[in-house]
């Protein structure tokens, strides 16, 4: 079996002395491990940062075992935000959040649209909209959906509520407006917890899963 792909470098781990194993979340085959021969090397260690987009030429023996990946550097995403903690920690988190999430050889073009798109625009100005919106788009891709059209108010303190599974979340004016430009710490830290919330109750404790360290450090930073 042999393809080759576009896709995000989502996580690496050494497999010997010089190689490491990786998983990619490709365009046309969903989220795939493989061995990359070499890769831990000086030369080669630069093209595997976390979110960097990179192309991928696998090469496999069968399709129950896993194969070895040659690879070529696309977009070097990370290395554009070492100077940046927020837009660095929200790469990682996404990145995390998909490696967790996604089933392995299962194709999803939505979520690799809007994956794509949100990290072509963290050099925006509204970057954090931007990420806090696909973290809602991902869960509703993953099936799901929320009607905020049935929100309410609460008279405590004016803030937007929703009831979901008989539980009462806030939740910023950023989802009945996405087209708001400037959001407050507090609307972005509301922002991020609303959508965390339904990450761990649908996602990560149903499957037993951890969730992601950055995206806890994402939110501490609009605390």
């Amino acid at each position: 079996m042999n393809w080759k792909d576009e896709g995000y470098l989502l996580h690496k781990t050494n497999f010997d002395e010089n190689s490491i194993i990786i998983e990619v979340f490709t365009q046309n085959h969903g989220k795939y491990s493989g061995v990359v021969y070499g890769g831990s090397s000086r030369k080669l260690k630069k093209i595997f940062q976390i979110g960097n987009k990179i192309l991928v030429n696998l090469v496999s023996k069968s399709n129950n075992r896993m194969g070895y990946f040659n690879v070529e550097l696309l977009n070097p995403i990370s290395p554009l935000f070492f100077d940046d903690k927020k837009r660095s920690i929200a790469v990682l988190s996404a990145s995390t959040i998909l490696k967790i999430l996604l089933p392995e050889r299962q194709i999803n073009i939505k979520v690799y649209d809007s994956f794509n798109q949100m990290i072509n625009q963290l050099n925006s100005k509204n970057w954090i909209k931007l990420y806090i919106l696909w973290e809602l788009s991902l869960i509703k891709e993953l099936g799901f959906e929320i009607n905020f059209d049935n929100h309410s108010v609460n008279p405590k303190n004016n803030n937007y509520i929703i009831e979901i599974n008989d539980n009462f979340y806030e939740f910023p004016k950023l989802f009945l407006n996405p087209y708001q430009i400037n959001l407050s710490n507090i609307e972005i830290r509301m922002g991020l917890e609303f959508t965390k919330k339904l990450l761990i109750q649908n996602f990560i404790l149903p499957n037993k899963l951890k969730f992601p360290l950055p995206r806890n450090i994402l939110e501490k930073y609009y605390s």
